[in-house]
Parts: structure tokens; C-alpha cells; sequence
């Protein structure tokens, strides 16, 4: 499978041989556990203060026959706040008291996080990478066809881009503009860009909907966003040479 190599204006300037992982069978299946599994780490915990509704003096005078119980007073036998002369005050403490307890509070240490195998996880990576050079899959994503050829693979010096208006004149030269003003409209994901590093990493993540990470730290999430397969992205030719060698340690 080969792909075209495109200057910072546009043009065509070569082909190269993509690896054989980008001809790897597209799963859905695995993608969809995958993104679930990554986003899952980034949930916040949830959970109240463990003694939210129990800092305070009531206590329940258990034995009806105690003395101070509230046995033949018209008072309910729940836990009541001390008062000065042994009176009894508000209920307090239970679930149903005012300012009481949670009956079920959410707890922090409530297991959040998708667990997924690590050969899942790579396969999932293999199988949206695979998705993103699918003409088929990227079209029906987009909603519209795409002028150039996909995957789409830029020259190396796009990494050393360093100012938004430039990322912004190489998307236009590309017929990919529109895409961010379509996320600019109505907040959707727009282009993903994977590079090797360079100063692109700050000058594109300005603009909206657009994602740029390193091929290291590529996830399943950033190539299928929602957990649907097939997102626009555009890879800078040194990061297709890491994903060869990812490919080839296999």
C-alpha cells in the first residue's frame, strides 16, 4: 500500500511504501473497548467525606428502660443532640434527619477503570490505523469526500511549523479548513495530526477540534473519537517511519 507525501502547499511530492499494519482487517469491536478503557482513566473519583452527617453530639439512647430515654415523651427513639440539663434536641445523624447521612453515598474507591489487555489495546491501535487509510470509512465520517489521498502524509519540516496561522495555511492548501470550521460551529472533532515531535506539537493544538499527539503516545481514542473508527489524520512522514518500526516489532 503506498501513499502520497504532500509539501506545505499542497503538492505531491512523492510516494512511499506505508507499513503492512495499515492493511491490517479494521475491528470494531476491539476499537470501541479500547476508547472505553482509555477514557475510563481519565474519570475524576467520586465520593462524599466519610464522616459527612456524623460530626455531631446526637447519640441514640438504645435500652428504652435507660434513664434519659425518650420512653412515654412523645419523642421519637432515634439519635438526638445532647443539650445542657440532658435534654434531648434535634434527630440527627440518619438518613432521613435533616443535614444526616447519605443512605448510599458514591465511594472513591469504587473501581472506575475499563481494564483491557495490553495486546487488546495494541490491536485496537493496529485496527483504527488501519480505519483511517479507508476511503470508505473516513467518507462516511466526514459526511463529504476528501481531495486528497489517504492517509493523508505531509513532509517532514511540517513538524517544525511553529505559529497556528502556518498549520492553518497548510490545512487550507490541503482543502481541510473547512473541517475546522465545521468544528468551530458545532463543537466536533476536527483533523488529527501525528507527528515524531517538533514545535507543530504547540502551534496546532489552537486550533478548534484539531488533536496533535506523538506517535509514542498515540491512542485508540485519539484515531476514534466516540469510539467511531475512521477520523480525518494526517501523519508527518517521520511519524510513519516509528509506526513502521512499531509495526515491525510486532
Amino acid at each position: 500500500m503506498k501513499a502520497t507525501v504532500y509539501s506545505l502547499e499542497g503538492k505531491a511530492l512523492k510516494q512511499i511504501d506505508l507499513p503492512a499494519l495499515f492493511e491490517s482487517p479494521g475491528r470494531e469491536d476491539l476499537i470501541r473497548r479500547a476508547v472505553l478503557s482509555e477514557e475510563s482513566k481519565l474519570y475524576q473519583p467520586k465520593g462524599n467525606y466519610k464522616f459527612a452527617g456524623l460530626e455531631t453530639s446526637a447519640r441514640y439512647r438504645g435500652r428504652k428502660e435507660d434513664f434519659g430515654s425518650g420512653k412515654n415523651k412523645g419523642i421519637p427513639h432515634l439519635p438526638h443532640e445532647v443539650l445542657p440539663g440532658g435534654q434531648l434536641g434535634k434527630v440527627k445523624r440518619v438518613p432521613h434527619a435533616v443535614k444526616g447521612r447519605r443512605c448510599h453515598p458514591p465511594k472513591p474507591e469504587k473501581k472506575i477503570i475499563e481494564l483491557l489487555n495490553k495486546k487488546e489495546i495494541r490491536k485496537a491501535i493496529i485496527s483504527a490505523l488501519a480505519m483511517v487509510a479507508d476511503r470508505k470509512v473516513v467518507t462516511s465520517r466526514c459526511h463529504t469526500d476528501i481531495g486528497v489521498s489517504l492517509p493523508i502524509v505531509m513532509e517532514d519540516s511540517f513538524e517544525k511549523l511553529a505559529k497556528t496561522k502556518d498549520v492553518s495555511a497548510v490545512l487550507e492548501a490541503l482543502n481541510l479548513l473547512r473541517f475546522v470550521e465545521k468544528a468551530c460551529r458545532t463543537g466536533t472533532k476536527a483533523p488529527l495530526i501525528v507527528v515524531s515531535g517538533g514545535t507543530v506539537l504547540k502551534a496546532a493544538r489552537n486550533l478548534p477540534g484539531v488533536d496533535v499527539v506523538c506517535v509514542e503516545k498515540l491512542q485508540a481514542r485519539h484515531l476514534a473519537p466516540g469510539a467511531h473508527p475512521g477520523r480525518l489524520t494526517l501523519f508527518s512522514e517521520a511519524a510513519i517511519a516509528k509506526i513502521s518500526a512499531m509495526g515491525d516489532a510486532q
